[in-house]
């Protein structure tokens, strides 16, 4: 379905077995085939690597070839388009069909920020929440965000189980039980590649370098659980129970060709966040679909190039007060939304808090997701570059 979004100017990565390659290890993907990058080793393919890099290729997660140099990433990048042209020609066991494989966590995440960057979706959430636009205060002189659990965090494909907790029903009271507000939250994350140490900051101008690539992911959001517990501190309950993320990561050297301007500065910005790149962030189409049974309702379209802030902005600001990042580590965009309604990344603004519902296909509505519906989120930038999909399936409570 997303062959187009794997051709040899993307070359992502992620890690993947089969039945007849049991073991996880590092695999690239063009069109439909999944590439096994420890069979292309095996095979004496990539001997013009570097040892650390063909070592990284046996382990079962891509922490250590996050960690390498970026001009070795790119040698190693650009080995693999020209052995890549025609898959066919590779040895039968280094290869499978994207159906025969399963795709795995493509990191060991070590820690997870969920920033809130995009200044759409924070009007328009605090209009269905307080019933009036504003922005926090420190939102345009910071990226601001909250620390995430990483141990449930899950590969694209998981399924999603309703989370209970304690929340206020129809009368006001405070019950405990399963959520009735489930909702989605379309999204971006970053992968930390190279670390960096404790006590340093991240110069802006520098954090290109210490981003491995890009994921897709679905903070999912139980807005009745996160509604009570988040006066005064930030979200808990309400949004550790399950964060889906898609499995290839998308490298910055693939990204290179979508780069753009963000969004100007409303006000000036301190000089740890003064980026002097005008090509700052990047051209990604982003789409959310609610699948209910054989059909599917596009229910969001956005775009990244919206954030007011940018990757770049997040690495540094993370690390500004002497925050170390280590590889693997996640941190994600927070919802991201545009100015149109068709352009809402989660259901709380779309229903602007529940109060109104939306029609799918079928016939059907839908105001906050029901068990059994899915989620998809899949992402495109053009010319043989894409995410593919990030998928989760809602689950009855338990």
């Amino acid at each position: 379905m997303y062959a187009s979004h794997f051709s040899t100017a993307n070359i992502p990565y992620g890690i993947a077995s089969s039945a007849a390659h049991p073991g996880k290890s590092p695999a690239t993907r063009i069109e439909d085939t999944v590439i096994f990058l420890d069979e292309l080793v095996k095979h004496g393919l990539l001997k013009s690597l570097p040892s650390e890099v063909t070592q990284a290729f046996s382990e079962s997660t891509l922490n250590t070839l996050a960690a390498i140099p970026k001009n070795t990433q790119k040698e190693t990048r650009q080995a693999l388009q020209k052995l890549l042209k025609n898959p066919k020609d590779l040895p039968s066991r280094s290869t499978a069909p994207i159906q025969d494989v399963t795709m795995h966590l493509p990191v060991s995440i070590g820690d997870f920020t969920d920033f809130s960057c995009s200044k759409e979706h924070v009007l328009n959430a605090g209009e269905a929440i307080m019933k009036k636009r504003f922005l926090p205060p420190g939102f345009l002189h910071f990226p601001v965000g909250y620390t995430g659990r990483t141990s449930s965090i899950i590969p694209s494909g998981t399924p999603v189980t309703r989370p209970k907790g304690q929340f206020r029903d129809a009368k006001g009271e405070v019950i405990y039980g399963a959520t009735q507000q489930l909702d989605y939250e379309l999204e971006v994350g970053c992968i930390v590649g190279k670390p960096s140490a404790l006590g340093d900051s991240i110069a802006v101008n520098n954090a290109d370098e210490h981003i491995f690539g890009l994921v897709l992911l679905n903070d999912w959001s139980a807005r009745d659980i996160q509604g009570l517990e988040m006066m005064p501190l930030g979200p808990l309950n309400g949004k550790s129970f399950s964060t889906s993320i898609s499995p290839w990561v998308v490298t910055l050297d693939a990204l290179e060709s979508f780069q753009c301007p963000a969004p100007a500065k409303d006000l000036k910005v301190v000089p740890y966040l003064a980026d002097s790149k005008t090509d700052n962030t990047y051209s990604i189409e982003l789409k959310a679909e609610l699948l209910v049974g054989d059909g599917a309702t596009t229910i969001c379209e956005s775009q990244m190039k919206t954030m007011y802030w940018s990757f770049r902005d997040l690495l540094a600001h993370q690390t500004s007060n002497g925050c170390n990042l280590n590889t693997g580590d996640l941190l994600a965009t927070g919802t991201i939304s545009g100015e149109t309604k068709t352009s809402h990344g989660c259901l709380l603004e779309l229903t602007k808090g529940g109060e109104e519902n939306f029609k799918i296909a079928g016939g059907l509505h839908r105001t906050f997701l029901e068990d059994g519906d899915s989620i998809r989120i899949s992402a495109s930038c053009g010319d043989g570059v894409g995410f593919g999909e990030c998928v989760g399936k809602v689950l009855p409570a338990r």
